[in-house]
């Protein structure tokens, strides 16, 4: 895997779907080309990994859902985390979170990641 670090941050909210399915494609693309891929959901965006809630959603009519990118970016070895304070705000809970998340962070975690990134990307 090479050393480069892409680093996705997202608010891109399930009431904007068309939104959503490109930071996902993103990832799925940097992480195929085996860069260090991360990506952290802030704000509504975290909404995204309540389960159900991306099944439904379509960037396009007759489009892939939303859970397809997120999947795809998961098995490609893209690192899916979720901002702490904005589950805190929307009210779930971690335990509610889909299998593909990799894991809650804080902040500071997300400000570090982005200083050492080598591309940073924000949706």
């Amino acid at each position: 895997m090479d050393e480069t670090l892409f680093f996705f941050l997202t608010a891109s909210p399930a009431k904007n779907p068309e939104r959503c399915a490109t930071p996902f494609y993103m990832a799925t693309v940097g992480a195929t080309l085996e860069y260090r891929t991360v990506m952290a959901l802030q704000m509504e965006a975290v909404n995204l990994f309540k389960p159900g809630v991306a099944d439904e959603l379509v960037a396009v009519e007759g489009g892939r859902p939303i859970i397809d990118f997120i999947r795809d970016a998961a098995e490609a070895g893209a690192e899916l985390y979720v901002c702490s304070g904005s589950l805190a705000a929307q009210g779930i809970a971690e335990e509610e979170l889909i299998p593909e998340c990799t894991g809650v962070v804080g902040g500071t975690w997300m400000i570090e990641e982005a200083g050492e990134a080598d591309l940073v990307i924000s949706y």
